[in-house]
């Protein structure tokens, strides 16, 4: 998991919220192994070093159903265009398709426009009708 939060750190840098991340790798150890795991995580490496992850879990749509959830999938810049991004996207389908899953779900900030580029060739589609609401949990 060391390898995983230096990922999400290099996302949060990338999207300009390093304060954002609260996070640490052993909540991710206990939230991703334990005895009712909350995610999956793919890498990519090339040689012994880690280019890029794919964090997702499962969601439910009362519309759809079973949806695969990509949290986050990022590759470091200076792997980026060398097919590490593929490769992830092309995994979590592959997990989809193991488990009959029709949809992936995902979002991307709007001025990413290299990431909007690249779901389009997988003829992503975009919603711009939606909010994204997050609701602090009272004490």
């Amino acid at each position: 998991m060391p390898a995983v939060m230096e990922m999400i750190r290099g996302l949060a840098a990338f999207e300009k919220a390093e304060d954002k991340v609260e996070i640490q790798a052993e909540r991710l150890v206990e939230d991703g192994f334990g005895s009712n795991p909350a995610f999956h995580c793919v890498l990519v490496c090339f040689g012994d070093e880690v280019a890029g992850f794919c964090l997702s879990w499962f969601r439910y749509s009362t519309w759809r159903g079973r949806l695969l959830y990509v949290e986050d999938l990022y590759v470091k810049e200076k792997f980026r265009g060398k097919g590490a991004g593929t490769a992830l996207l092309e995994a979590e389908f592959q997990i989809a398709q193991n488990l009959e899953i029709p949809f992936i779900h995902l979002q991307v900030l709007d001025w990413n426009t290299t990431a909007i580029e690249f779901y389009k060739k997988y003829d992503g589609q975009f919603d711009a009708e939606w909010l994204n609401v997050l609701l602090p949990v009272p004490p």
